[in-house]
């Protein structure tokens, strides 16, 4: 693996581990797409080094049982939004 790569595996892992960010969050951070940071931090990841590769994946298997909810906050919201604009009209 080139050592660029290396490189960022390493710091999309630390940033995904301190912010507890998303797949999605990482990779608009990094500029980079969502298929790069999840091959990151699921293939990657796990050779370079082991205890990192566990606590990103611990953050990565929380957000994953958390999405359903956050997709149903943020379409509530948009449907308030959708209520509130037509309400003022």
């Amino acid at each position: 693996m080139k050592d660029y790569i290396e490189e960022r595996v390493l710091e999309v892992a630390r940033y995904i581990i301190e912010n507890k960010a998303t797949v999605r969050g990482a990779a608009h951070v990094f500029n980079v797409s969502k298929s790069t940071v999840h091959k990151d931090v699921h293939e990657r990841l796990k050779y370079l080094n082991r205890d990192l590769y566990k606590s990103c994946r611990q953050i990565l298997d929380t957000n994953k049982a958390e999405r359903h909810i956050r997709g149903g906050m943020a379409t509530r919201e948009k449907y308030r939004k959708f209520k509130d604009h037509k309400t003022a009209v």
